[in-house]
């Protein structure tokens, strides 16, 4: 059975992002959410290590952009403590239950039916969110920290593991503006230099009305171009927003900018 239908497909590119429910049942969220509590459980990161994550341009230079830790996990499970949110990535390639999940039927269907031809992850995340700590990402655009020639080759798969609500940080999206290209792109700096990190360009001010929210029961899935416009708030509530999250880039006729972090 196609996961996308023909109108579906055409709400995505018209608008950016796309919700769908129920895309995995509680069975397969709670096996994800248990997995990772064992991984964490077992992790070692070594004091230096425990930089925050952001998307924000001032924190992203001092925090990440100045750690090797970071800049060389792009092939690695490692850990990033965002305001009290821990990011994992490479999830896809190492850890087989986020591997099935990630290369399963049901994610090819979809791919497929987006048209792309020769599909890779290039990276994958699994997101907190902690009660009352998990952090804001301030509004951004994918392609920033996976840019691509031509644009418009990566999709976001963002995963709920739990219902993402007004109250706990679910995303807000500005509909259309995956339309406009991107204003800024993070890029590796020369060898032996700091921070390791640079921006080229800034990110442009956003009217607040013109974000939509879009929250997702457990298990629901949302798609994201590489190029719309979104964010999510800070968890005040009393419940965590774990997410599973990776993106898949068309590798058919795509440059992937040597550097991306």
């Amino acid at each position: 059975m196609d996961v996308l239908t023909d109108e579906r497909v055409r709400k995505f590119r018209d608008e950016g992002y796309l919700v769908l429910e129920e895309f995995l049942d509680s069975k397969e969220c709670d096996a994800l959410r248990a997995r990772m509590k064992e991984i964490v459980e077992n992790m070692d990161v070594p004091a230096h290590c425990r930089i925050q994550f952001s998307t924000e341009h001032e924190e992203q230079l001092k925090a990440q952009g100045s750690a090797d830790y970071f800049i060389t996990s792009g092939d690695k499970i490692r850990f990033f403590f965002e305001k009290g949110v821990f990011d994992d990535k490479a999830l896809h390639a190492y850890e087989p239950l986020y591997k099935s999940v990630t290369h399963s039927p049901k994610v090819q269907n979809m791919v497929k039916q987006l048209g792309l031809k020769k599909p890779v992850i290039v990276q994958s995340m699994y997101i907190f969110k902690q009660p009352g700590i998990g952090g804001e990402v301030t509004p951004h655009q994918d392609a920033t920290f996976l840019y691509t020639e031509p644009l418009g080759r990566v999709i976001g798969v963002w995963i709920a593991l739990e219902d993402a609500t007004l109250d706990n940080g679910c995303l807000w999206f500005i509909p259309g503006s995956h339309k406009s290209g991107i204003t800024r792109r993070m890029v590796r700096t020369s060898k032996e230099t700091y921070p390791l990190t640079d921006f080229i360009g800034r990110e442009q001010n956003h009217d607040e009305k013109l974000f939509v929210p879009a929250p997702v029961k457990k298990g629901g899935l949302v798609l994201i171009h590489g190029e719309v416009v979104h964010r999510s708030a800070q968890n005040t509530s009393d419940h965590s927003r774990q997410v599973y999250t990776f993106h898949i880039m068309e590798s058919q006729d795509t440059h992937w900018s040597p550097e991306n972090w």
